[in-house]
């Protein structure tokens, strides 16, 4: 049997708070020993040769999974085969023992798993050609930029997790203890993939709230967008706490309003990404909005980071998802107005200026 083939297959709604629901995971390898781990390797494709999928190939790796790395670009995966590196993202991460080769030629019908580490702009045309039925673990944090869906539900045929949490790729490459939490609406599939990531540097916990936690990994960058404007702007460390705090509420207004658990909001998923997002010096949105407070153009912050920045492409679908469930998002609106060219100055009297309520 294969250790991670799935029972039956998923099923994923277009609609804008859509569930997508899960099957039955893959044989437990908890009793077995190493050698036979080796004889009988999970076969795991990690589909994005990006930070996030090269920090996330090495834990898989040392779990001693048969782990191929698939990039887009067929130097950069030549160059990780021969090397042990990747060129161009973390290039001191230790990729020995990865196998590399771009996404055309990667083993995935053959996979026990696949992994998906892409940009949200890229993720629906990825998902919709994988071939074969096995599982898919998302680590990509957005939403759909054409239909604002979650991502979740743009796997069809096929169980489905997400991985979220406060994991910059930074650290985590460097064997910086972290943790994070796996959602699925299947729990036994969750279960298996924590078994198979859980490590002393890698903490997994697990739950069913799929729809909170991938509203949480979309709607964090666009708050970091806004907290690193605090920082350009120099308006300190009360205004940045208290922007935080009320975008984790923007945050659970809206998951509840799409069926997500409260209690997600204060977990890993959320209250603990949007930390780091917020106050990291590797957290890509709160440099974008740095610099979009110092003058810079979406499309020149996003140059001189050299890496997507997942909150300029979710900021809009975010605030278009609102409105579809009636939700009202004032970080968020005022985050879109500034990125369609209005001044920071703006955005802080329209959120400073709001009619006074209760909290």
């Amino acid at each position: 049997m294969r250790p991670w083939s799935p029972a039956t297959t998923a099923t994923g709604s277009r609609t804008s708070c859509a569930t997508a629901s899960s099957s039955k995971g893959f044989r437990s390898r908890s009793t077995s020993s190493r050698a036979e781990r080796q004889d009988d390797a999970v076969k795991v494709v990690v589909v994005g040769g990006g930070s996030w999928g090269t920090a996330f190939a090495p834990l898989l790796r040392d779990h001693d999974h048969d782990v191929t790395l698939a990039c887009r670009d067929p130097d950069q995966a030549r160059v990780i085969e021969e090397t042990g590196h990747n060129p161009r993202y973390l290039t001191t991460t230790d990729l020995r023992g990865v196998k590399a080769t771009t996404i055309r030629e990667a083993p995935i019908a053959e996979a026990d798993l696949i992994v998906l580490a892409v940009p949200s702009r890229a993720f629906a045309e990825v998902a919709e050609a994988l071939p074969g039925n096995a599982p898919v673990l998302i680590l990509t944090k957005g939403l759909d930029p054409a239909t604002g869906d979650r991502l979740s539900t743009r796997v069809q045929g096929r169980p489905v997790a997400v991985l979220s949490g406060p994991n910059m790729a930074e650290e985590i490459a460097q064997g910086l203890p972290s943790a994070t939490v796996i959602a699925s609406e299947d729990s036994e599939l969750a279960e298996r993939l924590q078994e198979a990531i859980n490590s002393m540097v890698f903490r997994v916990y697990v739950n069913e709230d799929l729809v909170g936690v991938e509203l949480c990994a979309a709607a964090k960058n666009v708050i970091a967008l806004a907290a690193g404007g605090v920082d350009g702007l120099g308006l300190g460390d009360n205004a940045k706490a208290s922007l935080i705090t009320r975008g984790l509420v923007e945050m659970a207004r809206l998951g509840e309003a799409c069926g997500g658990q409260p209690e997600t909001f204060s977990g890993l998923a959320g209250m603990g990404d949007l930390n780091v997002t917020c106050y990291s010096g590797y957290g890509r949105n709160r440099r974008a909005g740095e610099l979009i407070a110092r003058g810079a153009t979406a499309d020149e912050a996003a140059a001189q980071i050299g890496q997507v920045v997942e909150g300029l492409t979710t900021a809009p679908v975010l605030r278009d998802l609102s409105h579809r469930v009636g939700v009202e998002l004032p970080i968020t609106e005022g985050v879109c107005r500034v990125l369609s060219g209005e001044s920071l100055d703006g955005l802080l009297a329209s959120l400073m200026g709001r009619q006074p309520t209760n909290e």
